[in-house]
């Protein structure tokens, strides 16, 4: 008997859009014969974001949820303490811009003055010390069953999505158990990763009990963000690194990589498994659900 699989996207709270208009435009060009296409592609928009009065970043973007996209980002970036009180989020998509408020008076201008460039797609940057904030955290040990990576494994990647629509592009999802709640795609996968934490912030989320899945490769970058956000599994299609495998043992997070079909391999956190599904019972992907990141 095979594992079931729920295809159904109504069953997530935020799915992709792989058919919105402004997400994507049609380019023709032609292919390796000559031969005349039309394709479409991701579109690619800047937006900046300000805390208050100060310009903090411009981040290139697809250009959807850009509030979350703003509280994630200055959340993940220590800029939005536990408990801050937002006053206002304003967003104006004529100028491409996002200001948050708080009550509290803010100026990170000493922070901003040293910038890390990470590894993630479209150049992402950290303010700061890579490592501030990790210092303290403590992750919950949060039982992960296997039968449910199987199951996220194969909704995930069967879900029409941007990626499969024009590709070039990165997602990151929030799961519960073996559903996958929260869905959301950009260019850079920190980009998606702060969409989730911004959407995590404003719904008052609790993330003890959850697990994060990217498409993109297990990075330093991606374990420091699902750490800070208090996220005890961070799971991907894709390969490791090592600098990311030794932050993860560091902090007690689930490190979970190279999942296709039957397949996974573990580099932390692996007395979290609880081994209770025979992967002689789950099905191989379809070759359309190979993904960028896993090449």
């Amino acid at each position: 008997m095979q594992l079931p699989v729920n295809l159904d996207t109504d069953a997530y709270l935020i799915a992709p859009q792989p058919g919105a208009p402004r997400l994507t435009r049609a380019v023709k060009g032609r292919d390796h014969t000559g031969a005349e296409l039309t394709i479409n592609v991701v579109e690619e928009r800047p937006l900046t974001i300000f805390l208050n009065a100060q310009e903090i970043v411009t981040a290139m973007t697809i250009g959807d949820y850009p509030e979350y996209l703003a509280l994630g980002f200055l959340r993940n970036q220590g800029m939005l303490r536990d408990g801050e009180e937002i006053t206002r989020v304003d967003y104006d998509e004529d100028l491409e811009v996002v200001v948050v408020r708080t009550a509290r008076k803010t100026d990170y201008e000493d922070k901003m003055r040293k910038k890390t460039r990470t590894s993630g797609c479209a150049v992402g940057t950290v303010f700061g010390d890579m490592m501030e904030g990790l210092e303290g955290v403590s992750l919950p040990a949060t039982p992960v069953h296997t039968s449910w990576l199987y199951r996220l494994s194969a909704q995930i990647n069967r879900t029409p999505s941007l990626y499969l629509e024009a590709g070039a592009i990165h997602g990151t999802i929030l799961c519960q158990g073996d559903k996958p709640l929260v869905y959301m795609e950009d260019v850079g996968r920190h980009n998606a990763v702060d969409k989730i934490a911004g959407w995590m912030l404003s719904e008052n989320v609790p993330a003890d009990d959850k697990i994060l899945y990217t498409t993109g490769r297990l990075t330093s970058e991606m374990v420091i963000k699902t750490a800070m956000m208090g996220i005890p599994v961070l799971a991907s299609r894709s390969g490791f690194t090592a600098w990311g495998v030794e932050i993860a043992n560091q902090v007690g997070l689930t490190l979970i990589g190279r999942m296709k079909g039957k397949r996974f391999i573990c580099l932390a956190g692996e007395d979290r498994l609880v081994r209770d599904a025979d992967p002689d019972l789950v099905l191989e992907e379809p070759k359309r659900a190979g993904r960028k990141g896993s090449e």
